[in-house]
């Protein structure tokens, strides 16, 4: 009955096959390819722990030649959303900040954004501020030094 081993692996690498078309990432591909390879093993020999010991092997393999390249390649790249390209940017005091009273707001990028200082001291309307931080919706701010001062 050698043809057992051979159903057994085909049952297998589908089982991989569709456990891999149902995830997002690349998570049963190696497994699959280990079950490949032994499943053409079952036509040479009916060596059963010669087909798990090349199924063991071509898998973990597999995976190591495989994975970086899937993280590479496969793997989202991190885009900055609008909230984190504002933090480090220069904005302009459009709302005097003052935090005892929970009132201030800048514009960044063309978009009106609440704010507070920083430092906790008022920053009047039409001042450069430097976007330190955000905590929600709130950008936390602190007035560019000019050389002024």
């Amino acid at each position: 009955m050698p043809w057992v081993s051979s159903v057994v692996w085909l049952i297998l690498l589908i089982l991989f096959a569709v456990v891999e078309a149902a995830t997002v990432g690349l998570v049963s591909l190696w497994f699959a390819i280990g079950a490949l390879v032994a499943l053409l093993s079952t036509f040479f020999t009916a060596n059963i722990w010669l087909q798990i010991g090349l199924f063991s092997l071509v898998s973990a393999v597999a995976l190591v030649l495989l994975r970086p390249l899937s993280k590479k390649y496969v793997a989202p790249k991190a885009v900055p959303t609008n909230a984190d390209r504002v933090i480090g940017q220069e904005a302009v005091v459009t709302e005097a900040i003052d935090n005892l009273t929970a009132a201030g707001a800048v514009k960044i990028f063309g978009a009106e954004w609440t704010a507070r200082s920083a430092t906790d001291r008022p920053i009047p309307a039409g001042t450069t501020v430097l976007v330190d931080r955000i905590e929600g919706v709130k950008l936390f701010v602190t007035p560019v030094q000019t050389g002024k001062e």
